[in-house]
């Protein structure tokens, strides 16, 4: 499964953005899909995840309440409805995608995240203040 990350950008603190991600594959509808971002210096952390339904949906504290995570199966698509955007979210947010983990155990996965099956390649989030 490959997976395109796209919607990226530089944008000032307060705006909304929304990052997309189109897996290759049809059978991606049955997985679980996620969103991590990695900031420069730092590691790669969770920001959200959905499961294959999008029933079930888990937030990283810092995102809640700002951050949505959701998919359209029929599109093969998961989207990051961002709003409220900070300077502290500026990082590369990757695209994950996962077949036998759920949800709920991806929000809690930590490095080397080596668990994660399929990786996109970024789209750089820059805020500015």
């Amino acid at each position: 499964v490959q997976l395109q990350a796209s919607g990226g950008g530089l944008v000032q603190a307060g705006v909304s953005l929304r990052l997309s991600c189109t897996a290759s594959r049809r059978t991606a509808s049955s997985y679980v899909m996620a969103w991590f971002r990695q900031a420069p210096g730092k590691d790669r952390e969770f920001v959200a995840s959905i499961s294959w339904i999008g029933s079930n949906t888990y937030y990283a504290d810092s995102v809640k309440g700002r951050f949505t995570i959701s998919r359209d199966n029929a599109k093969n698509t998961v989207y990051l409805q961002m709003s409220n955007l900070k300077p502290e979210d500026t990082a590369v947010y990757y695209c994950a995608a996962d077949s036998d983990s759920s949800a709920r155990v991806i929000a809690t996965m930590r490095q080397p995240l080596d668990d994660i099956d399929y990786w996109g390649k970024g789209t750089l989030v820059t805020v500015s203040s």
